[in-house]
């Protein structure tokens, strides 16, 4: 199991830079108000970075999130912080600080089980049979978070194949913008909260307790690899080649229609033929303008590709 990442890992320092000396610190508790200038500026460099749209009446979310790190780096209005993202050699970083700030990574182990059993009882089986005479699976898990939905994957993998895991190539990558969330998946070790919708017997099969914490199989931990990706990011995903499935499981809610558009048709282009597709539960893909049509399976959640220049029943 890896980590690929290309970004800087230094700590930004405060104040920001292009302010001139240090920055007033916040009185304690004191917490810096947002105009609609800021707003509107700030909601345009996280969607051109990240693709997540802020509408208008979530300008208090994001003011909210991001009121502690301006207290973090002493900064007293957003004028200044908008300087500090945008200026001087800490904007990546800051960046990966601020989106960490304002996303909210909800998961667990076998999160939306009836879902994840359309995976193992009906698409594994399938892709199995068809890939028997290569022996090669490959799974792509975008917008991972702490890992615990490739991991997933990969249990329920390790459980189909069994003894006849060691033939096959089992290529499982997961991806996430953010770098700390990914830290977790590399540590392999989680608390109880993660496993709270975990089926006792696969607790008790592939983790072990080391005090607070509990510790992943090895073996389920090498099946899979992690990497920092934005899915903006056209040619970073082109480069991973195709894949036999795709999860991304509650991600597009983030995402305004063009969006959504340009990631779905990302994932058409990155999925074989005869792939598949798993989206969130409360998502869909009806209105936009992508090659996919969903797949009549209760609770499944999926999507296949259809033929180019054929009309996609979404």
């Amino acid at each position: 199991m890896a980590l690929t990442t290309t970004t800087s890992k230094s700590t930004p320092p405060a104040p920001a830079p292009g302010v001139s000396g240090a920055a007033p610190a916040l009185s304690v508790g004191k917490k810096a108000a947002m105009s609609d200038a800021q707003f509107s500026r700030l909601g345009k460099i996280i969607y051109e970075r990240s693709g997540i749209h802020f509408p208008d009446t979530k300008k208090y979310v994001l003011e909210s999130r991001l009121s502690r790190r301006l207290q973090e780096l002493e900064i007293d209005d957003y004028d200044q912080y908008i300087s500090f993202l945008t200026m001087g050699p800490y904007q990546q970083e800051e960046f990966q600080e601020m989106f960490n700030k304002i996303t909210i990574n909800e998961t667990s182990f076998f999160r939306n089980e009836p879902q994840l059993a359309v995976f193992e009882n009906q698409i594994l089986p399938e892709l199995i049979e068809a890939r028997k005479s290569v022996k090669r699976l490959r799974i792509w898990s975008a917008a991972c978070s702490s890992g615990e939905e490739p991991f997933t994957l990969a249990i329920q993998i390790h459980r189909s194949l069994g003894v006849r895991l060691m033939d096959w190539r089992i290529e499982i990558l997961g991806t996430d913008i953010s770098e700390l969330a990914l830290s977790t998946a590399l540590s392999g070790r989680y608390t109880d909260y993660a496993l709270r919708t975990t089926p006792p017997l696969m607790k008790q099969r592939y983790f072990k307790q080391n005090g607070a914490f509990w510790e992943l199989d090895p073996q389920v931990r090498q099946m899979v690899n992690f990497e920092v990706l934005n899915l903006k990011d056209r040619l970073a995903a082109k480069r991973h080649g195709q894949w036999d499935v795709i999860f991304c499981r509650n991600v597009l809610i983030y995402f305004d229609n063009a969006m959504k558009t340009q990631v779905a048709t990302m994932f058409a282009d990155q999925l074989r033929p005869d792939g598949t597709l798993f989206i969130g539960h409360s998502e869909s893909l009806r209105g936009l303008d992508v090659p996919f049509e969903q797949m009549p399976i209760p609770q499944g959640f999926c999507y296949r590709k259809v033929a180019p220049g054929a009309a996609g029943n979404t």
